[in-house]
């Protein structure tokens, strides 16, 4: 077997669900270790989302790591929708009494969390290979991995999967075990990030017949921007000038008033997908974030999500080690499902509003694009759902 140590939490996964979790721990005084295939340089490098709801940023303020999260984070009080040719602003704040959103990069979240674990004398193991959970539906969980050529077992009460979509601790269960929901959609996003002004202060999403479009940030001299592809497409298809090209007829700035070009930094395709797997546990085997549910970026709602699961669990093993009640472990998947759920339903929603679908199989979806932009039509014009769009943008409560 090799080598064999021990701890309260054995996490599987170093994103930011993984971290923040063996942070919240580390803060009510829980031990926990956390297994990464990659190396550090690896997962600090991953390019993905931005947006923080209010719930994600106090979570971090809570775990001690929001310093350079509150001098550098952008706060936003709304956002834009572009289409049937004119622009509309969602003011957040005046919809919600006052929520907001915060733009700031998943990559610097998961650079913090990395840090304050290792200065705090966190164990995180760096390219772990061959990571498996054992007897997760046994009063005896424990992990077993490869690290640097030597076999090792790490025993545990509680494995927590932070692995994401394709990792190991989902594809451990047996199939009976757990059901899946998914949706794969018929586009992808070919996403930029650019050392250039961002197009406006605040994000715009756009509807337009050539497909959808985002203008993004990380920061105020770094844009993340999107335009709607196919899933299959080539990158070596799309050169800078069409990149930039494409961003201006969509967003409506063919006068170049607003797009700020710049060398480009990273260019990429993300496909498109809704999926749920339920339930969230399996004895003492817990998914979180991705490894439980992915959504379309199009809400904003990926990361938030991971962190929602790890408020739940986090309260859940505190009440577990400290008060010696099962009773919110129990009750993790289905509290972390009714959020999850509500999350899919916004991502969906916005994803089918602003997309350009194509006509598959012969079938002629003028009808569909006519809804869409009465949709919009309606959204622009409606206060009440306005509200309901800055409601679940700003974050449901957890």
């Amino acid at each position: 077997m090799g080598r064999s140590h021990r701890t309260q939490v054995g996490i599987v996964g170093c994103g930011p669900a993984g971290l923040l979790l063996s942070q919240l721990l580390h803060v009510y005084g829980i031990e926990s270790v956390i297994l990464e295939r990659k190396d550090r340089a690896y997962v600090e490098g991953r390019i993905r989302a931005g947006v923080l709801e209010q719930g994600t940023v106090d979570l971090l303020r809570e775990a001690g790591v929001a310093d350079r999260l509150d001098r550098e984070g952008l706060i936003h009080n709304g956002f834009e929708i572009a289409g049937n040719r004119r622009r509309h602003r969602i003011a957040l704040d005046e919809l919600t009494d006052g929520k907001v959103v915060t733009v700031y990069g998943q990559t610097e979240v998961t650079k913090d969390l990395i840090a304050a674990r290792l200065a705090a004398g966190g164990e995180i193991v760096f390219e772990a290979d061959a990571v498996t959970p054992h007897d997760f539906d046994s009063a005896k969980p424990f992990l077993t991995y490869s690290h640097q050529g030597e076999n090792y077992r790490l025993d545990c009460d509680i494995i927590a999967g932070c692995d994401g979509f394709h990792g190991i601790c989902r594809q451990s269960l047996p199939k009976e075990a757990v059901r899946s929901f998914e949706r794969a959609y018929p586009f992808a996003w070919l996403g930029i990030l650019a050392q250039a002004a961002p197009a406006a202060d605040e994000l715009i999403y756009a509807h337009h017949d050539r497909g959808f479009a985002l203008c993004s940030m990380r920061s105020e001299t770094i844009s993340r921007h999107y335009v709607q592809c196919s899933p299959d497409e080539d990158l070596s298809n799309w050169s800078d000038a069409r990149i930039w090209d494409e961003l201006r007829h969509r967003i409506g700035d063919t006068d170049g008033h607003h797009i700020n070009e710049g060398p480009l930094l990273d260019k990429s395709i993300t496909p498109m997908r809704s999926f749920v797997a339920e339930p969230m546990r399996h004895g003492a085997l817990y998914l979180a974030g991705d490894a439980a549910h992915i959504v379309p970026p199009t809400g904003a709602k990926g990361l938030n999500l991971a962190m929602s699961d790890i408020h739940y669990l986090t309260r859940a093993l505190v009440s577990f080690y400290k008060k010696n009640s099962t009773d919110l472990l129990d009750r993790y998947s289905d509290q972390a499902l009714a959020r999850v759920w509500k999350a899919e339903r916004f991502s969906w929603w916005m994803t089918s509003l602003l997309h350009k679908f194509p006509n598959e199989g012969g079938y002629d979806r003028a009808f569909e694009n006519r809804m869409q932009e009465a949709e919009i039509e309606y959204l622009m014009s409606s206060h009440a759902a306005q509200t309901v769009v800055a409601e679940n943008y700003v974050g449901l409560p957890f």
